[in-house]
């Protein structure tokens, strides 16, 4: 089961929640509550994906996922989806209504992409909405409910956006012989991959000079940790960099906000 959640994008998601909940100033036990939340939304939406896919991974030959080695059946990975939800929910709504509803955005957008809208032009819009909605959502369980900073809200959506190409980049062939047309098939591997550094490059921009002052040593350091990260994302669109553009954006992204939270930026 735990394979079937997309693991690594999974742990990922959650670990930068928290980490920006640490920053925000989250009480410890909203924190672990807001954590559950993001772990089971998350879970939702990679048990989700492998149900509603189970006969199109099938039909390419997807050995790396659970349902198609047998280990998994679709009745089982809708009913742990449903749970999933009805968790993430609950906790959701436990750290607030404001909080709530916008965790439950990134949620929502995720069940929407694998419902359909990653066959569309508009594949893109819920990584962007998702990811510029969770840090806005961990930031409102702050005590007192603040506000998210602008450049954070735009650093998680430009995030987002260039995780989409990055996911999308090693699956082109598959998802193209099922029927699966989202916006980097349409426009094509090479300027999908520019389109995803550039994002990438900006997300980290943005959590450097976005925070009021001037960059702190750290914020120049996740600069230069960026840059490789940017070039492998570049080349998302040669088959040889497909399979390495994904990783490479969840590492610099929690990286990045591993780097925000020491060099003490403001986020509230």
């Amino acid at each position: 089961m735990a394979r079937a959640t997309h693991f690594e994008p999974t742990v990922a998601v959650t670990t930068v929640a928290v980490l920006l909940a640490v920053a925000a100033g989250v009480p410890a036990g909203r924190t672990a509550l807001l954590g559950i939340a993001v772990l089971a939304g998350q879970a939702s939406i990679g048990w989700c994906n492998d149900w509603l896919d189970a006969d199109r991974d099938r039909a390419v030959g997807r050995i790396d996922k659970p349902v198609v080695q047998g280990l998994l059946t679709p009745t089982l990975l809708r009913r742990a989806t449903a749970a999933a939800v009805a968790v993430a929910v609950v906790t959701s709504f436990a750290l607030g209504v404001v909080p709530g509803l916008l965790l439950l955005v990134l949620v929502a957008s995720g069940l929407a992409y694998d419902a359909g809208l990653k066959r569309t032009a508009l594949s893109p819009l819920p990584y962007l909405t998702g990811f510029g909605a969770l840090p806005a959502g961990v930031v409102a369980a702050a005590p007192g409910g603040p506000v998210a900073p602008w450049w954070l809200v735009a650093a998680g959506a430009a995030l987002g956006g260039a995780a989409h190409v990055a996911n999308v980049a090693p699956d082109v062939d598959d998802d193209l012989a099922t029927g699966v047309r989202g916006l980097p098939h349409r426009v094509g591997a090479v300027p999908s991959a520019v389109a995803g550094a550039v994002l990438l490059g900006a997300a980290t921009l943005l959590l450097v000079l976005g925070p009021p002052g001037p960059p702190s040593t750290l914020g120049w350091l996740a600069c230069a940790f960026a840059a490789p990260a940017v070039v492998v994302a570049a080349l998302a669109g040669s088959p040889r960099a497909r399979r390495l553009a994904f990783p490479a954006v969840l590492l610099l992204t929690v990286l990045d906000v591993a780097l925000l939270l020491a060099g003490g930026a403001a986020i509230t």
